[in-house]
């Protein structure tokens, strides 16, 4: 029998995001399927304003960093995709754990839904603005702002994850 909605309704807001996460995933797939040479072309386009005061006009520097970045993109596509399913995963577990606060997984589920669709697009923010920066590890320390959180975040909802399983397993059986 499938689990009531009175079972999942309370974890609606993280499942959402769970499932932002996993059509960010296919959004990117589709853009890079009808969009490649234009997203390229825009990853060039953003270093050729900068390339003689960033890149002191090597053209072999920014092309580096563009291929990086188009690497980033892709890496956005798969973080993205597996954070969503690992987000979606995690709160239907929560969701089936009786035993454990329900605020707590609550907290753990949103936690691990919002760290996971954070950390998947901050892979294509770094991506998007390191032609610009001059390269990715600029690109990195700009954009830590999202990165941080919610590799954080998403640690966080793991762990108290883990606790509500535990919690779980260690309850008397009635």
């Amino acid at each position: 029998m499938p689990p009531s909605t009175d079972v999942i309704r309370p974890f609606l807001i993280p499942v959402l995001i769970s499932l932002a996460a996993l059509c960010s995933a296919a959004g990117f797939g589709v853009a890079f399927g009808a969009f490649e040479d234009d997203m390229k072309g825009g990853l060039n386009d953003s270093a050729a304003v900068v390339i003689d005061s960033v890149y002191g006009g090597d053209a072999a520097k920014a092309k580096a960093v563009i291929d990086k970045s188009w690497v980033y993109y892709k890496r956005a596509h798969l973080h993205v995709g597996a954070l969503g399913a690992q987000g979606l995963m995690l709160t239907m577990l929560l969701a089936m754990l009786g035993a454990a606060s329900l605020r707590m997984r609550q907290v753990a589920a949103m936690l691990q839904a919002a760290g996971g669709l954070g950390y998947g697009w901050f892979w294509y923010v770094a991506g998007h603005a390191a032609p610009a920066l001059g390269g990715t590890g600029a690109a990195k320390e700009a954009t830590a702002w999202l990165a941080l959180p919610s590799v954080v975040a998403m640690s966080a909802g793991l762990l108290l994850t883990i606790v509500a399983v535990v919690f779980t397993l260690r309850a008397p059986r009635t």
